[in-house]
């Protein structure tokens, strides 16, 4: 979200230390797919006391998410101008751009239900003053490698803009109004202000001062040597947890950090498209500390989740736990959002 971002294992974690008796009173639900030697899969099902109801997981009446009037990215395509910042291997970047590419349409054919692309359907559902409806398609405009560290190895809030002044310059990257994104990736040396302590990654727009235009961005840490149990959250999990949690995770991609990044990165961008300039669409009053789309389904992956359980997803043949099918026959593990036609966090893989 704008600002402040997305600790959420600490407040997910915490509840499950203090409920971990009753979960182990639920077993792990296990049903078999036909689908490429997959399985449902629900580490630690809490049981169902405060409510009978299986639709809907996150909905209330309470939550509040209103429209304020401001611009979403409604012009298609949205253009990502992606920054990498620090060194990236050609496969993780690869990675990352494959999951990119799974969100349009243009991949729902070569992804099986469920897919990213299915997911993003959620997110295409908020409209702006217009009518007009957040974009479907995503693409990567430009890409810029900033492999020398040109604002050095430790980056604040600021300097997080500055990086993005220079591949403006550098790059060049257009200065695209309309419907261009601008996404910073920091590789897992770099630190970052408030990285691991109170946020995985954030977005907001660049002060004119700073970059010379008021751009929409969004950045995400890699946090795979820094902070992976809680920022890569469930494919690590904090010492503290004992036993009273699911276990590590074992990541669809092999890595750990990029695998919990991807879901930070959807976070993150789902929020961008429907809250660009931090005036559209969030709950509550301070446009500074906004509650987004994001924010409301924080660790939720699938039905049955909430307080502090991922809820139910897949695991294949060997171990790997997803949620949703992605380009190039890809598995990716992505949270869910804000729905608002349900009222309530909703994603393709919901089985109620």
């Amino acid at each position: 979200m704008s600002l402040r971002h997305y600790l959420f294992p600490f407040l997910m974690l915490t509840f499950s230390a203090t409920c971990s008796a009753a979960a182990t009173v639920a077993a792990a639900k296990k049903q078999t797919l036909n689908i490429q030697e997959a399985e449902f899969f629900n580490p630690k099902l809490p049981p169902r006391t405060l409510s009978s109801s299986k639709k809907f997981e996150g909905s209330s009446n309470l939550v509040n998410l209103r429209y304020h009037m401001g611009p979403v990215l409604s012009s298609s395509p949205i253009n990502i101008y992606l920054i990498w910042y620090g060194r990236w291997s050609e496969s993780q970047k690869l990675l990352i751009k494959d999951f990119i590419a799974s969100i349009s349409p243009s991949a729902a054919a070569s992804s099986p239900s469920p897919s990213v692309s299915e997911w993003w359907k959620t997110v295409s559902l908020y409209t702006d003053q217009t009518g007009a409806n957040v974009s479907r398609t995503l693409v990567v405009a430009k890409e810029h490698s900033d492999t020398g560290y040109s604002h050095g190895y430790h980056l604040t809030r600021l300097s997080v803009q500055q990086v993005i002044a220079t591949a403006v310059k550098a790059a060049p990257f257009p200065v695209d109004h309309r419907n261009g994104m601008y996404l910073i990736l920091t590789a897992h040396d770099v630190t970052v202000q408030d990285f691991c302590r109170a946020v995985c990654g954030f977005h907001y727009f660049t002060f004119p001062s700073m970059v010379g235009y008021t751009l929409p961005y969004a950045w995400i840490g890699n946090s795979g040597k820094q902070c992976p149990e809680v920022c890569a959250y469930p494919f690590a999990v904090p010492g503290y947890m004992g036993g009273g949690g699911p276990g590590a995770l074992v990541p669809p991609n092999g890595d750990v950090g990029l695998d919990g990044m991807i879901s930070v990165i959807a976070h993150e961008l789902a929020e961008l498209s429907t809250n660009p300039l931090v005036n559209a669409w969030y709950a509550g009053e301070d446009p500074t500390a906004p509650t987004e789309i994001g924010d409301l389904c924080e660790g939720l992956y699938g039905s049955g989740g909430g307080g502090g359980y991922i809820g139910q997803v897949m695991r294949d043949g060997k171990g790997r736990t997803y949620n949703m099918n992605g380009n190039k026959g890809r598995k990716f593990m992505v949270q869910w959002v804000w729905s608002p036609a349900l009222k309530a966090c909703a994603g393709p893989n919901a089985m109620d």
